[in-house]
């Protein structure tokens, strides 16, 4: 009780000292007036902060007695909400050719905490539009009885789920609009909510101040009662977290050949990055792979490498495998069917382990953990990094789409009010991506085929809505971390190496990929050396990187000449040119400067203080060097503030020679270190020479940073 009232206090203190930061008034106004004017200058006054919605659009709404209504202003709220991400914003939205403001931002949002509900309409005396609506106006023992859409008050979030069934005309009546959602109690502000006391949680009728014994969440609520029964009776409390986790385990310590058989299904249903990654992640399960048997749906033509591959090496390893090929064209919803199929008829299959490979599943024990928890459906959360998404759902629109439920955002990030960890088994209306379902389930309450097939439902949501219409919970849990889900909306298969343009979309996977494992310690712990003076040495680059970028660059297989006629670059000459491929002509010129920015960067602000760079260059390129096409290069100075040269093979074993001699300093780095970066003032200090190659093919990444 002392934590949720200083959290409501919290948040009217904020509300009350910070009124400015918290509070945005919405109107539609398409045509000046002199109505509208006042309103601004009312609101100037006040210091209110207005957005206006509907400049320059005709008006088609009609005026307010007399049809159409203002559905225009519905379409245009609605729209202006989704730029809204804020959870604490308030969003007062009113008329504005008839409104002034008497008051200022403080006054009114005390008066709307007060209130005590997340969305407050104006009032009326008389009904409008329709008449035949009174009777079904809930009662009121004092005030006006009937609502009026001509301003209201509440939390975007709450704006967001209650316009989220608007698909009206914009002449179409917005008072109506509202007046049905208000009169209908389905939709209507629930009534009730969570009251934590000490030691204690119930359910309170916010409507009449009750304390139920008895909850009772049939027909259109039962989303509701399964989201109240996370909680009653004291599942979860602020005073010891989750109270049932831990109870009717499937402890499968000591166990190796009794290991329940397992069916993965594996789902391939668009080109997705980091597809041998994944592989490389099913490999380290701590599982018995003589328990497990592979179900594995490929769609894509561009994956079927990544999977013969995998099959190749490792098929023999697993119990079984199963393989349906885009040759085989069968539709996604139809292959989930076939997997399910595989583990009913398999009279030793205990579980099903669904998995889309956009998922990265870091936590090697993931299927032992939600084995052990022992539920017939269960998912571990995945999110995106950087993004408010995961895997489920917490509550769902009247249509069926998606809504956030009160507690998501806690569960997400694994918090539920001010100090107490929100981690559990929460019951939810969906979730897709990764699941675990018990064969027992799939062979009774889920026997039925087809349940991911809906003329007006896309498939996963299509399955869930089965799920829950069977009775089966489907369980979410954030009790570890499991693991993340790739963004997949802008990958391009127009590449050898497709993963090394992942650093925007994907930069958490790109960076666990390609960026040295030691380079955390350069500037934590100072893993930077200096062979000559002020050269810099320090790792940055993986084995998988440099061989990437180097079949990459072989691929595309358009070197240049060496010659000093150069129409790449400005100018076209080259003083000291090389055999060389230039990043902007394999399109990889905008990555190449995000690593830059993101790697190189504080490195040389670490190393030179004082110098701030924005990473910007003229040439990034890779080098190659032959003994019998170019083996060396002669002494120059770079065209650039500082220049990276990044060695991409390793001496001895791929080129004997080669390396860097500093002519002033009389130094030379004649061992370079694959993945490794030298750093070095580019114009009027560093004199410099490339060795000679005299065995092999040696290459080196280079870039002349800020000329």
């Amino acid at each position: 009780k002392w934590f949720y009232l200083c959290f409501i206090t919290i948040r009217l203190l904020l509300l009350l000292l910070f009124p400015y930061n918290y509070l945005l008034v919405l109107t539609v106004a398409t045509q000046e007036t002199d109505g509208f004017r006042r309103f601004l200058r009312s609101a100037k006054h006040f210091n209110y902060t207005i957005r206006v919605l509907g400049k320059g659009e005709t008006w088609k709404g009609g005026d307010y007695m007399s049809p159409p209504g203002g559905g225009q202003k519905v379409r245009l709220l609605k729209s202006a909400l989704e730029d809204i991400q804020e959870e604490n914003k308030v969003i007062l939205f009113v008329d504005s050719y008839d409104v002034i403001f008497s008051s200022g931002p403080k006054e009114l949002l005390k008066k709307f905490q007060q209130a005590k509900h997340r969305v407050v309409f104006s009032a009326e005396t008389l009904i409008w539009p329709d008449r035949h609506l009174e009777d079904k106006h809930p009662h009121v023992r004092e005030g006006k009885r009937f609502l009026g859409a001509g301003g209201f008050i509440g939390y975007a979030p709450n704006l967001k789920q209650m316009l989220s069934d608007w698909s009206g005309a914009d002449s179409d009546s917005d008072q109506l609009f509202f007046t049905k959602i208000y009169i209908n109690p389905e939709k209507r502000v629930n009534e009730v909510m969570l009251k934590f006391e000490d030691g204690r949680v119930r359910a309170r009728n916010v409507l009449y101040d009750t304390l139920p014994v008895i909850v009772h969440g049939n027909g259109p609520t039962k989303l509701q009662i399964n989201y109240l029964g996370n909680y009653i009776p004291n599942l979860w409390m602020f005073e010891t977290g989750c109270t049932i986790c831990n109870e009717d385990l499937r402890p499968l310590s000591g166990l190796q050949s009794e290991y329940p058989v397992v069916v993965i299904g594996i789902f391939i249903q668009q080109p997705t990055p980091f597809v041998t990654v994944f592989f490389e992640r099913l490999l380290n399960l701590k599982y018995p792979k003589n328990r497990l048997r592979l179900f594995i749906y490929n769609q894509e033509y561009h994956h079927e490498p990544h999977v013969r591959t995998f099959l190749e090496y490792h098929e023999s390893e697993y119990q079984g495998v199963k393989l349906i090929g885009p040759e085989e064209d069968i539709d996604p919803e139809t292959s989930r069917d076939i997997g399910f199929d595989m583990c009913r008829e398999d009279i030793d299959c205990v579980y099903f382990f669904s998995i889309d490979v956009d998922v990265v599943l870091k936590n090697r024990d993931t299927l032992r953990i939600l084995i052990e928890l022992n539920k017939p459906f269960i998912a571990p959360m995945m999110s995106k990094p950087g993004r408010l998404w995961t895997n489920f759902w917490g509550a769902l629109s009247a249509d069926g789409y998606y809504a956030r439920s009160e507690d998501y955002v806690d569960i997400v990030q694994g918090r539920r009010r001010v100090e107490c960890i929100s981690l559990g088994l929460w019951n939810v209306p969906y979730v897709s991506n990764i699941f675990l379902i018990k064969a027992d389930t799939l062979r009774t309450d889920l026997k039925d085929p087809d349940l991911f097939e809906s003329e007006t439902l896309d498939a996963d949501m299509a399955f869930c809505s089965k799920v829950r219409d069977k009775g089966v919970f489907m369980f979410v849990t954030n009790m570890h971390t499991f693991g993340r889900v790739l963004s997949t909306e802008n990958y391009q298969t127009n590449h050898l190496h497709n993963d090394l343009w992942q650093i925007f979309e994907n930069p958490v996977e790109w960076e666990e990929r390609y960026i040295h494992e030691n380079y955390s310690k350069v500037l934590k712990d100072g893993l930077i050396e200096m062979p000559c003076p002020d050269v810099y040495w320090f790792p940055v680059f993986t084995d998988v990187a440099c061989k990437h970028l180097i079949e990459e660059m072989e691929h595309f297989g358009q070197w240049s000449g060496g010659g000093n006629v150069d129409k790449r670059i400005q100018g076209g000459y080259e003083n000291v040119p090389t055999i060389d491929i230039h990043m902007n002509q394999v399109g990889y010129d905008k990555e190449w400067h995000k690593f830059l920015l993101d790697y190189v960067a504080p490195v040389t602000e670490k190393m030179y203080p004082g110098y701030f760079t924005r990473a910007q260059f003229d040439l990034a390129f890779v080098v190659r060097y032959k003994p019998d096409e170019q083996p060396a290069l002669s002494p120059h100075h770079d065209a650039s503030t500082f220049t990276i040269n990044i060695a991409l093979n390793q001496v001895g074993v791929d080129y004997q020679g080669g390396g860097c001699r500093f002519l002033r300093y009389n130094c030379s780095v004649t061992a370079p270190r694959r993945g490794w970066a030298l750093m070095h003032p580019g114009r009027l200090t560093h004199y410099h020479e490339g060795l000679p190659t005299v065995e092999g093919v040696r290459y080196i990444s280079v870039s002349f940073v800020d000329p």
